[in-house]
């Protein structure tokens, strides 16, 4: 379920012809393209689905999922074109429904939706839609998950597991009642809006010295951070006692018997990592904390590629693939 593992997703990938005006194309570890418009201008361009998510919020995932891909490129996501789907005898209520709540998130984000296509289907089961969104920025300014260099800081930006951790206390909430106490489950399902980091990566975007970003979404803090290695072709080392780990992950990482690899590989949309210079590491800390957003370094690239994570005072091989336990936890039933 989810994205292809990278090794199939390269092999698929083979048959896309390269262009000169194309300067990222497709590419594992990449969630968009970006091509010349002019001398100094690229156009940043993403295409994302949305399925499975409560209809009550449909509309505000499908714009923010492409929207916060096209940020943590540098460009600010102008535009989106849309595609709603439903199944046989969808009412239309339905599809007005999630067009009012795209059409109010995107008037948010200073989106114009352009285009788009709604309809039913006799194949389909659920509610399907896509979003492809694009914005401009000068090449000069573009940010990608290729740019990191060595020596610059690695900063998590809102907690690992976030995703996970709202989404299971939406869809199971006695459970969530029964771990985390009511108070704190009230607390996480009001969290949803967090689930983005369109506002985060414009403020960092601002900030020389931010060299790479990148959303934790499938696969999560671990998936990102080694994608981001593969692209730079760099390494790092991290300290796993500085991850941003709430009590509510611990409580759950006890209650699903979670590896460590398993926790850092829960979906957290809207976290965000980036690689930030030495020089730039003080002003993303205080533009951060002027969001309400407490971060500190976790760790840092490093020139040779090996990959190092340290676990109470010992030095571990830090894990490549991913184990991402959303489906297992969002489906749990209470008991």
């Amino acid at each position: 379920m989810g994205k292809l593992p990278t090794a199939e997703l390269k092999t698929i990938l083979h048959c896309i012809k390269p262009s000169r005006k194309v300067i990222f194309p497709p590419n594992v570890g990449f969630d968009s393209g970006v091509h010349q418009v002019t001398d100094d201008i690229c156009m940043v361009i993403t295409t994302d689905p949305c399925i499975g998510v409560p209809l009550e919020w449909f509309g505000w995932f499908l714009i923010q999922y492409a929207a916060s891909d096209v940020s943590v490129f540098g460009a600010r996501p102008e535009y989106a074109a849309i595609n709603v789907l439903g199944p046989p005898g969808t009412p239309t209520n339905v599809f007005k429904k999630i067009m009012q709540q795209a059409c109010e998130t995107a008037n948010e984000l200073d989106t114009d939706i352009i285009t788009g296509h709604t309809g039913t289907y006799d194949e389909l089961a659920t509610i399907v839609g896509t979003c492809t969104a694009y914005g401009f920025v000068q090449k000069n300014k573009l940010i990608t998950p290729a740019g990191a260099k060595p020596h610059d800081y690695i900063i998590c930006v809102k907690p690992i597991g976030l995703e996970t951790l709202v989404n299971f206390a939406l869809t199971n909430r006695l459970l969530a009642e029964k771990l985390f106490g009511s108070k704190r489950a009230s607390t996480l399902t009001a969290q949803i809006k967090m689930q983005t980091c369109v506002t985060e990566a414009l403020l960092l975007t601002k900030i020389g010295g931010v060299s790479a970003m990148h959303d934790a979404t499938e696969g999560g803090f671990l998936m990102a951070l080694n994608e981001i290695a593969d692209a730079s072709s760099l390494g790092f080392r991290i300290d796993f006692s500085k991850l941003p780990i709430t009590r509510e992950l611990q409580l759950m990482k006890k209650h699903f018997h979670l590896s460590r690899r398993q926790v850092m590989s829960a979906s957290s949309t809207g976290t965000l990592l980036a690689a930030v210079s030495p020089r730039a590491k003080n002003e993303v800390i205080k533009s951060l904390s002027e969001l309400g957003i407490v971060v500190e370094p976790i760790g840092v690239f490093t020139k040779d590629k090996h990959r190092v994570i340290t676990y109470d005072g010992k030095k571990c091989k830090f894990p490549l693939k991913p184990a991402d336990p959303y489906a297992k936890i969002v489906s749990t039933k209470s008991c």
